[in-house]
């Protein structure tokens, strides 16, 4: 029997098995879709500095159901082969949840990258790829890495190139990976994706009158307090968007250093610009401090909605019971444990999990890898064409009324579509129609009372119909 050591890789299960028991599928079917097909770990030398450090690092492919695979590398100190295995298991159902087809995936490198100067982190990054090259677990059609936890655009050039060198003739070589530099392949709005997906699905949950009657909540995200665990890129775009979209107001931020609270509000904008300059977000003007070994007490922050955006295992069952807010909004990935959630869940907390709403990352790596593939920008074929069109259609509309619009109003009415438009639009469709699919699970099947159940219920249920097509069962 597999002995599980890693308690986030433990939770992925636990709720796997949860939702497995709803699920329409033979035993050896719900089995297949769980294990992790290929694990590669593996260890190289990197000179740094005078002397010579051997790198530990993983790549795992969770399922082949199809392909390519995809997931992104976190570099950190904490990385191990279960906890690899978790966030690819969990890429996978991920990408079946928002209609992505790709297989789930998952590296990682385990360093502290805070460590290593830029050069000794390029030696490290290029190594790594030239391993998953040599071990063909590379490649636009067969596994496409992307940004994770300590990770960037850079690193994701940085493959790009090695890549390249090693297939200097393969046309599509771009999609070997996404998240990279726009002027190296990239999309726009691939920074800001995950974060802007956040917000899509708190949006979309916010707005069922019924859940939040349950809450004591009105409908809508405005005027909803929020409190930010990590302001990292998830992190500070979730809080960046919310507030300045979604008019809510956050109360509470965390990060390495420490946590602050305002009940009034911390305008975001004003909070990076204050830990750009002294490095720190302690002592933001209006705030209440607590230092960084008592960070985490921001989970237990009053607040409508808490939005975890740091690691795995953040919610625990020893917090759990602390915790304040009605909503907890998954940013991170596992940062509830399985234990924590019962708790959440008896004390009627609305959980939107992970693997639904941080899946924007992988939607908008999704539209680069097809912008690869295609060798075009999206818009430059049809921008111009409409927003013709739709200057004739406003002056036809002002030659027949009378009626006069100012320039504002033209320019609005009348643009056509950029690349940025076209992902935003995208990704808001796509995170809307997969919480609405989610949510028609959970009303479906009675006995499924929580968002992550139905969520992976969903994703096995369609990883399971892939299965069905194959002919690998009646």
């Amino acid at each position: 029997m597999e002995v599980i050591t890693d308690p986030f890789y433990q939770s992925v299960l636990d709720f796997y098995e949860k939702a497995a028991a709803h699920a329409d599928l033979p035993r050896g079917i719900l089995d297949q879709i769980k294990a992790c097909n290929s694990v590669y770990r593996m260890k190289f030398p990197v000179k740094v500095g005078d002397e010579v450090k051997v790198i530990e690092a993983y790549r795992v492919q969770h399922s082949h159901h199809r392909l390519p695979t995809k997931g992104g590398i976190r570099y950190s100190n904490h990385v191990n082969q279960e906890e690899v295995m978790a966030l690819a298991t969990l890429m996978s159902l991920k990408c079946a949840i928002v209609h992505v087809p790709f297989g789930g995936a998952k590296g990682g490198v385990k360093i502290n990258p805070w460590e290593f100067t830029e050069y000794e982190l390029e030696k490290i990054t290029r190594r790594y790829t030239t391993e998953l090259v040599k071990r063909n677990m590379i490649g636009p059609s067969i596994d496409v890495p992307a940004p994770d936890y300590g990770t960037g655009a850079r690193e994701m050039a940085w493959i790009y190139d090695t890549y390249r060198a090693f297939n200097e003739k393969e046309i599509d070589a771009a999609g070997c990976v996404t998240g990279k530099p726009v002027n190296q392949g990239g999309i726009r709005g691939r920074t800001e994706a995950t974060g802007r997906g956040v917000f899509y699905g708190i949006r979309e949950a916010c707005s069922y009158e019924e859940d939040m009657k349950k809450l004591g909540l009105t409908t809508g995200i405005e005027g909803k307090t929020i409190v930010v665990q990590g302001l990292g890129n998830v992190g500070s775009y979730s809080a960046m968007i919310c507030q300045d979209e979604g008019k809510a107001i956050i109360v509470g931020v965390s990060e390495v250093e420490g946590a602050i609270y305002n009940a009034k509000g911390i305008d975001i904008h004003s909070l990076l610009e204050h830990r750009r300059i002294t490095g720190s977000i302690l002592d933001f003007p209006g705030s209440e401090s607590f230092p960084k070994e008592k960070r985490n007490v921001v989970l237990e922050f009053d607040c409508d909605i808490l939005i975890p955006a740091a690691l795995e295992n953040q919610i625990t069952g020893e917090n759990a019971p602390r915790i304040k807010a009605k909503i907890i909004a998954e940013a991170a990935n596992g940062p509830t444990t399985s234990e924590a959630e019962q708790i959440l869940l008896k004390a009627g907390k609305l959980i939107i999990p992970d693997v639904y709403l941080n899946a924007g990352g992988v939607t908008v790596s999704y539209f680069e890898w097809l912008k690869n593939l295609s060798h075009i920008r999206f818009g430059r074929m049809d921008k111009r064409f409409n927003q013709n069109t739709y200057e004739g259609l406003v002056g036809l509309v002002e030659r027949t009324t009378g009626a006069k619009l100012n320039e504002t109003e033209k320019s609005f009415l009348t643009r056509g579509g950029d690349e940025i438009d076209l992902v935003r639009s995208g990704l808001e469709e796509t995170m809307i129609n997969a919480y609405n699919e989610i949510r028609e699970v959970m009303k479906n099947k009675k006995a499924v009372v929580d968002l992550r159940t139905a969520a992976f219920v969903n994703a096995i249920e369609k990883i399971g119909s892939d299965y069905v097509a194959m002919g690998i069962f009646p």
